[in-house]
């Protein structure tokens, strides 16, 4: 076996079923685990109360806990990952770097700079698939391009994968025994105490985060249940699959005899991957080119309306409100106010994804966009522009009681709350004659 390495960890904090963390163990009876809290991402957080540092302190809490048990530990650091591998490899003398892929744009040139200089001096880089079932260049075309339609993809999907001699569950989602080798885990090195978020320049909050445990009546139910927001009809974990504290082949399997409609969420988050990959572009122009002469009004006191929950729209406030004091909101809610701020309010989706970006638990780059993309009707799978969602007949549909409304917007129906912002028809023609006279 190979002697000292490093894992490093990223989106995929858990010990168990981690495959770039078994292969680290499997080659070497001497591996660091490390993860980095990178100061360029860091410093490009204006919120210094974000609840998402806080959740990624958390999870390494517990991993240093697990393996010091075992008499190993998680060496944390804070700073730039090129001077902390840099510095670590005097201290270390390791000859290998092991990770799981990281599919968004940052990450890509940040590894790709990071292996390079391991190459340079004589270290190894090793990445692995970990956070998604298929990636890449795994479910492609039959003329090996890239699907940019989700069912011709999710079907393709559901082909590629193998199903087990016992006939139970696919290869594809397989458990990886990472925790079955982690005595091989590095126990002589004196480990620093985890930077403190203060000492990072964020504020520390004790929150109670979404379980990782989800009932299986929640999935069973999943189909008919997902779309009323008032009840728990959802998984919730977002946040978990974000930064990878479970495994997404633990629950693609569970879905698979579950619920279908289940597993196609989980499509939609390798879907959503591979469209970042193929078309990086996507992180900051349309899908679609032509969408980007939309001339879109962005009057400012409009977003900031629709930012505080204060539109005169009761779904599309509620929904709001409940993103801004919890940092979650729920997916059929998330769709309405996505389409309110592009479509009746006539503002820049990118406003929108960027304010999605800043508040949600499980802000994703390639969901975060694909879903802003669809509300916009600029991206892949997108809403045909003419579709502008009626918050009224939505309300009707999937808070018919107004249960979850009443719980975000306990003035609605009095003096204090304020009167729509702008009125719906109005609003629906002034879409249609604005995207009409971009894309003609």
């Amino acid at each position: 076996m190979e002697k000292k390495c490093v894992f490093w960890f990223r989106r995929d904090l858990r010990l168990t079923d981690n495959t770039g963390l078994f292969h680290a163990l499997n080659d070497s009876p001497e591996v660091l685990p490390i993860f980095i809290f990178d100061s360029d991402i860091l410093e490009k957080l204006s919120n210094k109360n974000d609840l998402r540092v806080n959740f990624i302190h958390q999870q390494l809490t517990e991993i240093h806990k697990h393996l010091s048990e075992i008499g190993s530990g998680l060496q944390v650091y804070f700073g730039k990952p090129a001077t902390i591998f840099n510095e670590l490899q005097k201290k270390y003398a390791y000859s290998k770097i092991y990770c799981n892929h990281d599919y968004e744009p940052y990450a890509t040139q940040r590894d790709a700079s990071i292996s390079k200089w391991a190459s340079e001096h004589g270290i190894e880089f090793k990445s692995f698939k970990d956070q998604c079932i298929f990636e890449k260049n795994e479910i492609t075309k039959e003329d090996g391009k890239p699907y940019t339609v989700f069912t011709p993809y999710s079907k393709k999907w559901k082909l590629a994968l193998q199903i087990n001699k016992e006939g139970d569950n696919p290869i594809a989602f397989k458990s990886i025994p990472s925790e079955e080798l982690l005595a091989n885990c590095y126990k002589s090195f004196g480990f620093d105490p985890i930077p403190s978020l203060e000492q990072m320049g964020f504020t520390a909050n004790h929150v109670a985060f979404p379980s990782k445990i989800v009932s299986q009546d929640i999935i069973k139910n999943y189909t008919q249940n997902r779309n009323f927001p008032a009840i728990h009809g959802t998984s919730q974990l977002g946040v978990h699959f974000r930064f990878g504290t479970i495994s997404v082949r633990e629950k693609a399997r569970k879905a698979y005899l579950l619920n279908e409609t289940y597993l196609n969420e989980l499509i939609w988050r390798d879907f959503y991957m591979q469209i970042l990959w193929h078309f990086p572009h996507v992180a900051k122009t349309a899908f679609k080119p032509a969408y980007d002469r939309i001339e879109w009004l962005n009057k400012e006191s409009d977003f900031e309306a629709w930012c505080a929950g204060k539109t005169g729209y009761p779904i599309v406030d509620a929904g709001m409100r409940e993103l801004n004091a919890t940092g979650f909101m729920h997916n059929r809610v998330r769709m309405i106010v996505a389409s309110f701020l592009c479509k009746h309010l006539l503002i820049d989706y990118h406003w929108g994804e960027q304010y999605f970006a800043e508040k949600l638990l499980d802000f994703d780059l390639s969901a975060n966009n694909g879903g802003w993309q669809w509300a916009a009707g600029s991206g892949t799978d997108a809403a045909p522009y003419f579709r502008v969602f009626n918050p009224q007949l939505q309300t009707e549909k999937f808070d018919k009681q107004m249960q979850y409304i009443r719980k975000w917007v306990p003035e609605y129906g009095s003096n204090l709350y304020p009167k729509p912002i702008v009125e719906h028809t109005f609003a629906r023609n002034r879409c249609l004659s604005t995207y009409k006279k971009a894309l003609n």
